[in-house]
């Protein structure tokens, strides 16, 4: 059944039937991703001409924050090298180590016949990723991996998030490099996200695989599909923060969202907060911009709104179209309500919710 034609009572039943991966989908994932992140630590830097270092692999993406598609065997892993001792690091020398995780991904092909890489190339001489694609006899779907090389900017840091949000800021602005950094804070991003109660995330799910629907049909430019699960997440703090919620009225109300994209200006406080007096106005800047503002909740460089006026336009007008189909309509033929969700929160500030444990 597609999503267009079922009703806004089966939406539930919709995501679970279609879009929840089963238990062997996602033990075959884990697998291969142990796979690489034992090849990362253990053996991928064993022979470069000098010392590399991996402090941790930590998996991102869809895998880790726990909103993987059904039959979307896609992760991100990040690699944080002790090497890298900066930003600026990160940004200057991230090549170097992408070449060489490349390099040995080659040779660990020729020594086991059981697993098979189909590595990307990349057109930029300083790429932020590898990416690649695992196969095996032992796992039924391949599994698309990305690999980025990160500067550890939380470790031995604690809690002293300030201190690391100051020196990302003073950094990105000598740089100019805004939002360039989120995988250094990619456990603060998957940790805002896992901790969330199952159905959001099955709701998120649904906005997803609604997203892919639309990139199908439209193609670029839209905006990252990262920004429409933030968006969500926005949408049932503000209009549910229930464990159990209708689906249909998350839904319209995302939807409703992305048709008021103009006015959208969507921040949290979760880890870095306006008491800095160098975070705070650097918030204030931000908050300034074109709308849509949508704030990466671990990178306040990051506005994951901005920069495709163009794709928001197309999108709103897909969400438009789409409000009228039945998965917005009752059994009786009347339109679903969506929640009462400010586009606009006021400037101090969107209620905090806690911080998730790393």
């Amino acid at each position: 059944m597609e999503l267009r034609s079922t009703s806004a009572s089966h939406l539930d039943k919709f995501i679970e039937d279609h879009l929840l991966p089963d238990t062997q989908f996602r033990r075959e994932v884990r697998r291969a991703i142990d796979i690489i992140c034992s090849f990362l630590k253990e053996r991928c830097f064993q022979g470069s001409s000098h010392s590399v270092r991996v402090s941790k692999v930590v998996k991102g993406g869809s895998s880790g924050k726990g909103t993987t598609l059904k039959g979307r065997s896609d992760a991100d892993l990040v690699v944080f090298l002790v090497n890298l001792t900066s930003f600026q690091d990160q940004l200057r020398r991230r090549g170097e180590f992408i070449t060489e995780i490349r390099r040995q991904l080659e040779a660990f092909q020729r020594e086991r016949f059981d697993v098979t890489f189909h590595i990307q190339t990349s057109r930029w001489s300083n790429p932020r990723v590898l990416s690649f694609v695992l196969s095996s006899r032992q796992l039924k779907e391949e599994v698309e991996f990305d690999v980025l090389p990160a500067f550890d900017a939380l470790g031995g840091w604690d809690y002293l998030w300030n201190k690391i949000y100051v020196r990302l800021i003073l950094e990105c602005s000598s740089l100019d490099a805004e939002g360039e950094f989120s995988t250094c804070f990619t456990e603060l991003q998957r940790a805002f996200l896992k901790q969330r109660p199952t159905k959001l995330k099955s709701l998120i799910r649904l906005v997803k695989h609604w997203y892919q629907l639309c990139k199908e049909k439209l193609g670029k430019p839209l905006p990252p599909q990262y920004a429409l699960e933030l968006l969500t997440v926005y949408a049932w703090e503000r209009g549910s923060a229930k464990f159990e919620f209708s689906t249909a009225q998350g839904f319209r109300t995302v939807l409703s969202l992305v048709i008021n994209y103009q006015q959208l200006c969507i921040y949290w406080t979760t880890y870095y907060t306006f008491e800095d007096p160098i975070i705070g106005a650097y918030l204030n800047t931000q908050l300034k911009k074109p709308r849509p503002v949508i704030l990466d909740p671990a990178d306040p460089t990051g506005n994951v709104g901005g920069g495709s006026a163009e794709g928001w336009r197309r999108l709103a007008q897909e969400a438009r179209a789409w409000l009228k189909l039945a998965c917005f309509r009752k059994w009786d033929g009347s339109p679903v309500g969506s929640w009462d969700v400010p586009v606009r929160p006021s400037c101090r500030l969107p209620a905090q919710a806690p911080s998730p444990a790393l």
